[in-house]
């Protein structure tokens, strides 16, 4: 290979590698060079953020972020993944924003940044038709009961059931995803299932379960976002404020049946 060659062959190297290190990060712009987030979301949390039919992902935060980014100026990339890798994926930089129903508490604050809350909900049990199961069982301690692993429905149950040891703590099965839950109580596999409310009606739609109480949890949602990234909460926050004063932020409640 001549000398001239070898200049060419450098060349393009370093404008290939260039390329490459502008691609890595979470601090990325498209051609327009206006900012690019990436959005974690649960793919399977319906009416918040689900997967349709066609690989799409929608849903009622989905359509709240993709209204915030266009009013703050930014552009986003919706990235389904587990439950409980959000927070980690978040804190080792692979996405930028965790915006899928997450529930504001002092454990997670301790690890990320929330947002304004936007939302408030309770937590729900649910059990099969065959099933004279009732929340005094429940409450009782004596029913196997199935949640999603590392949410708020696991919370409850080991601090208000477990910790004080009115429930067996082999009475609580956790699962990778809620689909995986509600197909285990659909064939009596546990008794009964705990999961956010607007979500677990979702879940059981069309199947021979029925909710059979309401927990008085009082959850508030909000976007969970790296501590050192002030930018992106201001964004957010003024986003979100913008959202929840227009028309159009009630023709998602209602769209979603959160109303």
């Amino acid at each position: 290979m001549n000398a001239k060659s070898v200049g060419v062959l450098l060349g393009c190297m370093i404008v290939l590698a260039v390329g490459i290190a502008g691609c890595t990060g979470n601090d990325q712009a498209d051609v327009t060079g206006t900012k690019v987030y990436i959005v974690g979301v649960d793919g399977n949390y319906a009416p918040y953020s689900y997967i349709e039919t066609d690989g799409s992902v929608t849903g009622f935060d989905v359509e709240s972020v993709k209204w915030i980014a266009e009013k703050m100026g930014f552009e986003v990339k919706i990235q389904p993944m587990d439950w409980d890798a959000m927070i980690p994926s978040l804190n080792a930089n692979k996405i930028d924003m965790v915006y899928s129903g997450m529930t504001i508490t002092p454990e997670r604050a301790e690890q990320v940044t929330f947002s304004i809350p936007y939302l408030r909900i309770n937590q729900s049990v649910a059990v099969h038709n065959d099933s004279a199961i009732t929340m005094a069982d429940i409450m009782a301690g004596t029913v196997v009961i199935g949640a999603q692993r590392g949410t708020t429905g696991q919370i409850w149950v080991e601090e208000n059931l477990i910790a004080n040891g009115t429930m067996p703590k082999d009475n609580l099965k956790l699962y990778d995803n809620f689909p995986l839950v509600i197909t285990d109580l659909q064939n009596k596999r546990i008794e009964a299932s705990i999961y956010d409310r607007p979500s677990h009606l979702a879940a059981i739609e069309g199947k021979p379960i029925h909710i059979i109480g309401e927990i008085n949890t009082g959850e508030e949602y909000g976007v969970a976002m790296r501590k050192d990234d002030a930018e992106l909460q201001e964004k957010i926050n003024t986003g979100l404020d913008e959202l929840m004063k227009d028309p159009y932020w009630q023709e998602l409640l209602e769209k979603y049946n959160l109303a």
